[in-house]
């Protein structure tokens, strides 16, 4: 009887799980372990005399020029891990988003704890009914789960939240409809064998879903879906690249939908009724600052006062002060000072005359409005903020800020925005100084003044509550403010859209942030247009392919540590 033919070897490239090795290595599969790994298997190998763990990305014959015998063998199959679809996906990312480095989107993509074997799939009768791909405008105060359900019964699921906490709430609410649901990352196993829905927060766009049917993103607004860390993706970007290579639908949720966002759906857009428009966004109160007190006075107004003194109202005030924009108004009309070309905050440079920050304009140091040269700078005075505001109210007043632990109990707040993360229950939310946040020099400054007004009408509820959203201005009449005060968001979107064309920002080109002593050598060695910063250099490219590609082939200076931020969301 002759003996069976020794099989072909059979190589692994593996991508080792160690931060700051950007290499791969090839390793023999053993004979035991052949009918176990896969592409995507996390697997035990060893390197530089101790054993790691990393993630199979190919699998094939040797390599002519390696011979086997100086291969090693895979010491251990360790877990089930990403499906060869999802690597192909992580390899698009890693280029978008100008890196050659694999491993942070497979830790994303993998699960928290090791998967031997997949479950038995638990997915229930659905209907097969077609999803439309695009862009879907509620209310700040539209419940989104009779559109998920709906999007649910008609075949496998992703849904994605910027905030942890409420991706969990919606799988529970999800769960008590009859519908199979597994909330990432701790339910990773029952993603991969199927189930109705795959619930999770940023990370769990690349969660498993077989037979994808539609991707779901909320609150599409919310920057918590970039990932702060290098590289920089973005959960929506990943989701519409992932749906359209699944051939599933991408659906973008939101009350304020980005450009970016805008700009991919086109003219698939669905809008909410003008009735229900208007009963989903909160009362806004514009408090015109030009028309009661100089800008040299204190940000407690007249208005904000008499909720202050209200004893039955439980009222938050809003001021940012880190990043913020330093602004200059007249002496003589007390008109604030704006970019003639993109409407942001100036500010005086050395020479004396405005500036521009966010697009480089420089204009004489001449009063729009009036004509008068004579300006001053618009003090905030939050040094004695906390105080004068218990002065008018009568009663004690909480100060919050990002850094405080644990929140007491009050029914008077002050903080930066990370007060509207921290308290519920709230009659009235006033931003003392808006202007702030509608003139920062940040291409994203309108979008991001919009999400503040967002989660303040949430906190604050319907207006049929009674609650209200305060805001002093300087600027009445500026977008942002008409927008909220109408319900109409369409109003920001329409102008946006046609500034970003007209600079070329983002999504009409790309950009990135590069921070660093090098910086400016960097990205000169990668040809393309770039700009100096205060930390680094601005660069930009026409496509976001053709920026990944320049930011991941020209080498890094020796010894330079620089942080390359794909998509800037603050710049």
């Amino acid at each position: 009887m002759n003996p069976a033919p020794t099989p072909a070897p059979l190589v692994a490239r593996v991508v080792p799980d160690l931060t700051g090795l950007d290499k791969q290595f090839d390793y023999l599969v053993p004979a035991s372990l052949r009918d176990r790994i896969a592409v995507g298997s996390l697997v035990r190998v060893p390197l530089h005399g101790r054993r790691i763990g990393g993630w199979v990305v190919a699998l094939g014959p040797p390599d002519e020029a390696m011979p086997v015998e100086r291969l090693v063998e895979i010491a251990k199959f360790s877990s089930v891990g990403p499906s060869a679809a999802m690597l192909e996906l992580a390899r698009w990312a890693a280029m978008r988003w100008g890196a050659h480095r694999l491993r942070p989107f497979l830790v994303a993509a993998s699960p928290p704890a090791m998967v031997v074997a997949v479950p038995a799939m638990r997915r229930s009768a659905t209907s097969a009914a077609p999803v439309a791909s695009g862009v879907r405008r509620i209310t700040p105060l539209t419940d989104p789960l009779p559109l998920l359900i709906e999007i649910a019964r008609s075949g496998p699921c992703l849904v994605i939240h910027p905030t942890p906490a409420a991706a969990r709430a919606i799988a529970n609410r999800l769960r008590a409809t009859g519908l199979r649901v597994a909330l990432m990352p701790d339910g990773w196993a029952q993603a991969a064998a199927g189930v109705d829905v795959v619930v999770g927060g940023r990370s769990a766009v690349w969660a498993p879903c077989p037979h994808l049917h539609s991707v779901v993103v909320l609150d599409e607004h919310d920057e918590s879906l970039q990932e702060e860390r290098t590289p920089t993706w973005h959960a929506r970007d990943v989701a519409i690249e992932r749906a359209a290579r699944a051939g599933a639908a991408c659906v973008l949720v939101s009350p304020i939908p980005t450009a970016t966002a805008l700009r991919w759906a086109g003219d698939r857009v669905v809008e909410p009724s003008v009735s229900d428009a208007v009963a989903g966004w909160p009362f806004i109160d514009i408090f015109d600052r030009t028309d009661e007190e100089p800008w040299k006075r204190s940000l407690v107004s007249s208005a904000l006062i008499r909720h202050l003194r209200d004893a039955g109202q439980r009222v938050v005030c809003v001021i940012n002060t880190a990043g913020r924009a330093r602004l200059l108004a007249c002496r003589s009309c007390r008109a604030l000072q704006r970019c003639a070309r993109c409407d942001a905050a100036v500010s005086q440079s050395d020479d004396g005359r405005l500036l521009c920050r966010r697009c480089a304009t420089i204009r004489p140091l001449v009063c729009q409005q009036c004509g008068s040269s004579a300006m001053a700078v618009v003090k905030p005075g939050v040094t004695r903020l906390r105080e004068e505001l218990e002065a008018a109210a009568g009663r004690p007043v909480v100060s919050v800020t990002g850094d405080t632990a644990e929140l007491p109990i009050g029914d008077l707040y002050v903080g930066t925005e990370a007060v509207l993360h921290r308290v519920r229950g709230v009659d009235v939310v006033a931003f003392l100084d808006f202007d702030a946040e509608l003139f920062a020099p940040r291409y994203r400054a309108a979008e991001q003044a919009m999400a503040l007004l967002v989660r303040a009408g949430r906190l604050v509820g319907p207006r049929r509550g009674g609650g209200r959203v305060l805001v002093q201005t300087f600027a009445p009449q500026h977008e942002v403010l008409q927008a909220a005060l109408f319900a109409d968001p369409r109003r920001v979107a329409i102008s946006e859209l046609a500034r970003r064309r007209l600079l070329g920002l983002p999504p009409f080109r790309a950009l990135a942030a590069v921070e660093g002593a090098a910086a400016e050598e960097f990205v000169t060695a990668t040809g393309l247009e770039y700009a100096t910063t205060a930390k680094g250099a601005l660069v930009r490219a026409d496509t976001w392919e053709a920026l990944g590609q320049a930011l991941a082939d020209t080498p890094r200076p020796k010894g330079s540590r620089l942080r390359v931020e794909v998509d800037p969301p603050r710049q």
